[in-house]
């Protein structure tokens, strides 16, 4: 037979499963326990003592009962013949009829069953833990098991409900001191219209507060070194992976609810058929064996030695049996009572302030709902792993502790205004001690998704520009003041339009504005950019994104602005008439819109000083006679476009100081651009030009001219008088020789020769006074060949002669 220790083992589970084990499930384990030792009881008892004892029917006797005395008085010589007789079986015959007696005359149940109690049990045992055993729930049974236990003990858990506590009590302290107490930028229902309500929301420490809220220093309770850190983010990523590996399915839900059922229709057919068969164990049975050849005797008497018993352990089998039955009931009743499949932490969030701690569903809610069976503060504890609010203080306390006010001026560098520049990259958050750098003239964000910006920048008191690369940053009320009053440059890069924050339209003291990212959506049928009228100081406005017309909230600004860029990203820009309403405009760029004239809008703007319509698809210019309006005009820009010629209506633009012409399609220069007395920069490189007019040299204040990359072959002698030139590129032509008389160009500080057809340079080359080796771009050995002198010339210091020369 089997021994207990043997048998129970069918019921041990691993200790660490108990937290999935409610009150019910762990009381029907011990009323198997016990119904295991009902089984085993009886099956030592038959298995180590007689089951019946048989005597045989003597016929004599049977006569007797069968023929009573006719006489009142007793027969006492029949007593005696029949007291004490004489059977003459010897023991193995009484052995034999036992034997014979045990199978034929005792009932089946009561010879097996402890056997039946023993293979129900362990029918109810198997059943009450197959989800613990089944491939495809065990699984994510260890799993979550795994994770809840290094969840509720993990030191992170203990740091974010201390800090929550403190919060709490703090949010008290402000409550009892009255609505008098609040300070003045508190929003209330009746000022919702008011600039401050239209603040985004903000988050300080990781968990919300509203912009409108005092801030509130929540004192660090516990230290949570790197390694404990560095284990709390490993805890968030499986919990997330977790919940959505579990969350998909509700196997585990199904397979505990059918393991019950399953429980509870055995427990009614073991009920049923027990209790049919309690009246048929008893002590006397009566045997027929048909064995009178062998025997003698053919009936007998037996007697169940261990009916007594057995029957008062049947008894309390079936007690058992009823109390393991109810309890079934009662799970399928809280099985069916509450929707197990979701689970909604609502009751962690109004006590740990976690307000966003998300419901889950299907399996993942099922086995929290029997954790908290167990115990309710494993689901509490185990909902901090749950919140982005706490991840995110995770990774703020983390990412403070990295990087240091040391390690961040290390990342400090002067940019080519000599400002002082500090650029972060792909960081959790902006790390506190980035609002210590008090000298600060330039802060640079970059996919940086949860940055936010506390009161501390106020003390940074030099910031004046800010760029926001993918970096949706929230402000607190006081940080918003600051940049409010404070904050000239803003630079924003963006996938959306929605990802701009909303208090960039509110820095009413904003000077310069960059805008790059898509502001199209919905197949370019709607622009999406919120109004730009409280920006009433904004000079330049900059915008990199695939414009089809320019956004109506730019007119907003358009009375005040200076200078407005376009960059299009070769996105046609066809809506241009908004232009006309930027009458203060003196700096307008179109550049990549797929222009294909110059729009008529341009001629409107009677301030304009410079124009730039770089890369794109213009053929003609025809339309610029009208630029003889534009008074101001001192630059214009036609550069990395398809333009075959330039009209003779060029003349007209009497005050134009800069051409830029390069990268077109221009066989020839004509006469008229040379009547341009005021120019002083002429830029007609990567074109198709094979001569310079000798017009050229009317151009007395000419002092940078570039025509790298044409087909010259002979630099006219007019060129040289123009004497103010100070940059002159030839390079990539077909010239052969350089005039001595570039002497004459005494003001010369950059002279591009290199990819041209020269094999010697000439001496007077030294003559060129502020010309030095390092301004003078040509091929090694033309340089090597210069007389010793000349070079000598060329390698003097470049300080004294431009200290002159300026």
């Amino acid at each position: 037979m089997f021994t207990l220790a043997e048998v129970a083992s069918l019921n041990d589970i691993q200790p660490t499963y108990r937290i999935l084990k409610p009150w019910w499930d762990v009381f029907m384990d011990y009323l198997a326990v016990v119904m295991l030792m009902v089984a085993i009881f009886a099956g030592t008892m038959q298995l180590t003592k007689d089951q019946v004892v048989c005597l045989p029917v003597l016929q004599s006797t049977v006569n007797s009962k069968a023929q009573p005395s006719t006489s009142g008085k007793a027969d006492f010589t029949t007593v005696e013949t029949t007291t004490g007789r004489k059977t003459n079986l010897d023991f193995q015959q009484y052995v034999f009829i036992n034997q014979m007696c045990y199978h034929l005359a005792l009932p089946w149940y009561s010879k097996y069953f402890p056997y039946l109690v023993l293979i129900h049990t362990i029918i109810l045992i198997v059943s009450s833990n197959f989800w613990f055993k089944y491939p495809k729930t065990c699984s994510k049974i260890e799993h979550f098991v795994s994770i809840l236990g290094k969840c509720f003990e993990s030191p992170w858990t203990t740091k974010a409900l201390s800090e929550t506590a403190c919060e709490d009590s703090e949010e008290n302290k402000q409550r009892l001191t009255g609505a008098q107490s609040l300070p003045k930028y508190v929003s209330t229902s009746s000022d919702e219209g008011s600039p401050s309500a239209s603040t985004p929301m903000i988050t300080k420490s990781g968990f919300k507060f509203s912009a409108d809220k005092p801030l509130i220093e929540v004192p660090s309770v516990t230290i949570l070194d790197k390694k404990d850190g560095e284990q709390a983010k490993a805890l968030f990523e499986k919990v997330r992976k977790f919940r959505a590996h579990v969350e998909d399915s509700d196997l585990i839900y199904k397979l505990y609810v059918g393991q019950t059922v399953i429980k509870t229709v055995k427990f009614i057919f073991i009920l049923c058929y027990t209790a049919n068969f309690v009246n048929t164990i008893s002590f006397e049975h009566i045997c027929n064996p048909k064995v009178e050849h062998l025997i003698g005797y053919t009936q007998f008497e037996c007697t169940h030695n261990m009916a007594y018993m057995l029957k008062k352990l049947l008894i309390s089998y079936i007690s058992l049996i009823c109390v393991y039955g109810f309890i079934c009931l009662y799970t399928l009743f809280w099985l069916f009572r509450i929707p197990l499949k979701e689970y909604s932490f609502e009751k962690v969030r109004e006590e740990s302030s976690f307000s966003d701690i998300p419901d889950v569903k299907n399996d993942f809610a099922f086995l929290l709902h029997m954790v908290d069976q167990y115990d309710q503060l494993y689901s509490k504890r185990f909902g901090v792993f749950l919140s982005e609010v706490s991840e995110n203080k995770l990774r703020e306390i983390s990412l403070n502790h990295e990087w240091t006010f040391e390690k961040l001026r290390q990342h400090v560098s002067r940019n080519a205004q000599d400002k002082q520049e500090l650029h972060l990259f792909m960081l959790s958050g902006v790390p506190d001690a980035v609002f210590d750098l008090t000298d600060l003239d330039v802060l640079k964000l970059e996919l940086i998704p949860e940055a936010k910006i506390p009161a501390k920048i106020s003390q940074m008191t030099n910031l004046q520009e800010l760029h926001l690369c993918h970096c949706p940053a929230k402000v607190e009320q006081t940080a918003f003041s600051f940049l409010r009053d404070h904050l000239r440059c803003l630079h924003v890069k963006f996938t959306d339009v929605a990802e701009i924050p909303a208090w960039v339209y509110l820095l009413k003291n904003l000077r310069e504005l960059y805008l790059i990212g898509n502001l199209n959506s919905e197949n370019n049928k709607m622009i999406g950019l919120e109004s730009l009228r409280e920006l009433r100081h904004l000079k330049i406005l900059h915008v990199k994104s695939n414009l089809t017309k320019i956004p109506p909230n730019i007119t907003d600004v358009a009375p005040h602005l200076t200078k407005l860029v376009i960059h299009n990203d070769g996105t046609k820009l066809v809506v241009l008439n908004s232009l006309k309403k930027m009458t203060n405009v003196a700096e307008l760029e179109l550049q990549n819109c797929e222009l294909e004239r110059i729009p008529h809008a341009i001629f409107s703007l009677s301030n304009l000083q410079e124009l730039d319509l770089k890369s794109n698809s213009i053929r003609t210019i025809e339309e610029i006679i009208s630029f003889q309006h534009l008074k101001r005009l001192t630059c214009l820009k036609l550069w990395h476009n398809k333009i075959v010629s330039v009209p003779s209506s060029i003349t007209h633009i009497k005050n134009l100081e800069s051409l830029y012409l390069s990268n077109n399609k221009l066989e020839s220069l004509p006469a008229a651009v040379f009547s341009l007395q005021k120019l002083r920069c002429l830029d007609v490189s990567y074109n198709s030009i094979a001569l310079i007019p000798v017009e050229i040299g009317l151009l007395q204040n000419l002092q940078h001219f570039y025509i790298t990359g044409n087909k010259v072959d002979v630099l006219p002698k007019q060129l040289f008088k123009c004497v103010k030139l100070r940059t002159l590129s030839l390079g990539q032509n077909c010239i052969t020789s350089i005039p001595d008389k570039v002497s004459q160009l005494l003001q010369l500080t950059h002279l591009e020769l290199k990819g041209n057809c020269l094999d010697r340079l000439p001496a007077t080359l030294g003559q060129c006074q502020l010309l030095r080796k390092s301004g003078l771009v040509v091929e090694d050995h033309l340089f090597d060949a210069l007389p010793p002198e000349v070079k000598e010339v060329l390698n003097q210091d470049t300080s004294i002669p431009f200290a002159n020369g300026i």
